[in-house]
């Protein structure tokens, strides 16, 4: 296990200095240079070249290279452009948000996938399998945006059951600790803005679920039939083991490699940014801060910043999944 560890970091490490590397490059691609892209409309020769020296871009390439690296490491990204503040200040007021809203879609969607797949697979054909077959394909091709305003019309304003945007009710936000309401909270005693958080939360993360949801279920079900077709099951059955005992050690333990993967998978994506979601619950996540670094503002320091993020949570997601392997299948420690 420790080799896998080992081995599993190293590539990471690389990869995220392949990626840091191309975004040193991209940002000295854009149009004009960084300079004017920050600059903007106040790009005068001038005021150009002051800044040329203050950023360090009149030295050698290797020297700023070098200087990138150290402050990415060191988590100095510089200033917003559209606030002023330092960057991992701006992020870390976000950041928080998407975690939990992403935590919340993927409970969802793991807690109901993978024992919907497990019974769709267990009754192939029947009308239980049938049905979710359907709803996986609706999940699916439903656009993100379009099935939240459904929702946001159907259960806010219609019957009125939940609230219909923001992460916690107006004067309740006092319990802000570590930015995840609901943990907060719990830790401040105040059960109230705890559990109205949640409420606030219930929305929004099953409609982010959806698709992952939709995912895990299909991809469940065709493991689960593949593995329930193995020479080993029908051994274990026809030696009279209980069903508990097939289902949990021959069937799902075996099918749940692929599953694993789409979780993963998923679960990076989600906390990458959920853009339409965060807009369409005025969730103030990273998705909206990506939306409202690139719209006007041009805010390349955060962008920067929350591209090296998304590479970052990717990179962790992966290795928690390369470990699970081990976990689950021996055969994956012995290789």
């Amino acid at each position: 296990m420790a080799r896998i560890v080992l081995r599993r970091l190293i590539q990471l490490a690389i990869t995220l200095i392949a990626l840091m590397t191309l975004v040193f490059f991209w940002l000295r691609s854009l149009p004009g240079g960084p300079v004017d892209a920050l600059l903007g409309e106040r790009a005068t020769p001038e005021n150009r070249a002051r800044l040329t020296r203050a950023l360090g871009y009149d030295q050698p390439i290797w020297i700023q290279y070098g200087r990138f690296l150290k402050n990415v490491v060191t988590g100095n990204f510089g200033n917003s452009i559209r606030t002023g503040e330092p960057v991992m200040d701006v992020i870390s007021r976000s950041f928080p948000a998407t975690v939990e809203l992403a935590i919340a879609a993927m409970i969802i969607a793991v807690g109901l996938g993978i024992p919907l797949g497990y019974l769709a697979a267990r009754h192939r054909g029947r009308v239980l399998d049938n049905a979710t077959i359907v709803f996986t394909l609706i999940g699916i091709s439903v656009p993100i945006f379009f099935l939240g305003y459904l929702l946001k019309d159907w259960l806010t304003q219609g019957i009125h059951v939940f609230p219909p945007s923001g992460r916690i009710t107006t004067g309740m936000d006092n319990t802000d600790v570590t930015g995840f309401f609901v943990l907060d909270g719990l830790l401040t005693r105040e059960f109230d803005a705890s559990a109205d958080a949640i409420w606030h939360l219930v929305l929004p993360a099953l409609t982010l679920a959806t698709i992952p949801l939709a995912i895990i279920i299909r991809i469940t079900r065709a493991s689960v039939l593949d593995v329930l077709d193995e020479d080993y099951v029908r051994t274990a059955e026809a030696k009279g083991l209980r069903n508990p005992t097939v289902r949990k050690r021959h069937v799902l333990r075996n099918a749940m490699l692929p599953v694993i993967t789409i979780i993963g998978l998923q679960t990076g994506a989600l906390l990458a940014g959920a853009v339409l979601t965060e807009k369409v619950y005025n969730w103030g996540g990273l998705g909206t801060l990506i939306t409202d670094s690139i719209s006007g503002s041009r805010d390349y320091p955060v962008l920067q910043a929350l591209i090296l993020l998304a590479a970052v949570v990717f990179i962790l997601v992966n290795l928690v999944v390369d470990l699970s392997y081990a976990i689950i299948d021996p055969r994956v420690r012995v290789r």
